[in-house]
């Protein structure tokens, strides 16, 4: 099979030639194997045997939005809201500009344009890869984080319960950005594109961070709303969402939701063999291999020993994509453990 082939199968819950595999990583842990390993990017993806691809709209807006030009001076990240983000990764907000707005001051918010974002070459990128790989695409559209960046965590919580229609409308507003653009990728590239990858952390290492109520009312019917665009466009919908999830995994299947990533054993509730035997046949799971205890912790040999275990809990009936529990392989993460996932996968995944 093909990767594109090995992975849709997956995704249709029957069982391919062999597991596919998943490698989200850091720029900083990518850029510390390439150089060990003496390969550039495609050549790494090819040594990880990563069966997936992915395609990027191209920002040319005015420079006040623009991610990473005129930013102050310690910021490391723009949001498309205009929210500037500092410290590790992409950061943490250094302001919240609708913390004290009311519901008739945000049509004057400088919202963002779609046509700030070039999606002309999203196509023949795609198609560049023959394929042969599963291609994501699609604005990954982080509209939990994005309203938290407005109003700050503790403000959205209270205004959850003393302003619900203030946060209706305003994750109306975000994502009616999101779909927009994403809408104009797949009328660009759609039949070069198989999964709609998108991203909300809701959970934390101790459950949701927040129950199924508020979630059902605020946080799925925007979820839905891209599922839906996906799949009229014929795509998979593809969530990466971080945390002890459990208890949302039915709303999400609900929703049409075709993919979970990346899902995180150490979290309390993300037990595999319960997820696997509770929603196994409905929902395709993606990741499982611990990303700090087993990846970063562990030795090459506990790393095989782990990765074939969960291998025999996920593997069985498709549904399930192989790789580390979280998307950014941290750069403290050792390479010979990394490679041990990997190897590991390829040598115990056949079918």
């Amino acid at each position: 099979m093909t990767s594109r082939e090995r992975v849709l199968t997956a995704f249709a819950h029957r069982e391919p030639d062999r597991v596919p595999c998943w490698c989200g990583a850091s720029a900083e842990f990518w850029a510390k194997a390439k150089t060990a390993l003496g390969l550039d990017d495609e050549g790494l993806r090819l040594r990880l045997r990563d069966d997936f691809r992915r395609v990027f709209s191209r920002y040319v807006g005015p420079d006040s939005f623009d991610p990473l030009a005129g930013l102050h001076h310690g910021a490391t990240y723009r949001t498309p809201f205009g929210i500037e983000r500092t410290g590790l990764g992409y950061g943490q907000p250094t302001a919240h500009p609708l913390a004290a707005a009311k519901l008739a001051d945000l049509e004057a918010y400088p919202w963002p344009d779609p046509d700030w974002y070039d999606v002309s070459a999203i196509r023949s990128e795609a198609l560049a890869y023959e394929g042969q790989y599963a291609i994501l695409g699609g604005e990954w559209a982080p509209y939990w984080h994005d309203a938290i960046d407005l109003l700050g965590m503790d403000g959205l919580y209270y205004r959850m319960y003393d302003e619900p229609g203030f946060v209706e409308a305003l994750l109306q507003r975000i994502v009616s950005f999101y779909a927009e653009l994403s809408r104009r990728i797949f009328e660009s590239a759609a039949d070069a594109i198989d999964i709609f990858f998108i991203g909300n952390d809701f959970g934390s290492q101790n459950g949701p961070l927040f129950g199924e109520e508020l979630f059902r009312r605020f946080l799925l019917p925007p979820l839905e709303r891209l599922i839906r665009l996906g799949h009229r466009y014929g795509l998979k919908v593809m969530l990466h969402c971080c945390g002890g999830i459990a208890p949302l995994i039915p709303a999400m299947i609900e929703a049409g939701l075709d993919g979970l990533h990346a899902v995180q054993p150490s979290c309390t509730g993300m037990d595999l063999a319960v997820l696997k035997k509770r929603f196994g046949d409905y929902i395709l799971f993606n990741g499982a291999i611990d990303s700090h205890h087993v990846l970063i912790e562990g030795t090459p040999d506990s790393v095989r020993r782990k990765t074939q275990a969960v291998l025999e809990l996920m593997k069985p009936g498709g549904g399930f994509v192989a790789g580390a529990s979280h998307d950014t392989i941290l750069e403290e993460t050792p390479l010979e453990n990394v490679l041990a996932m990997f190897d590991t996968i390829y040598e115990l995944g056949a079918y």
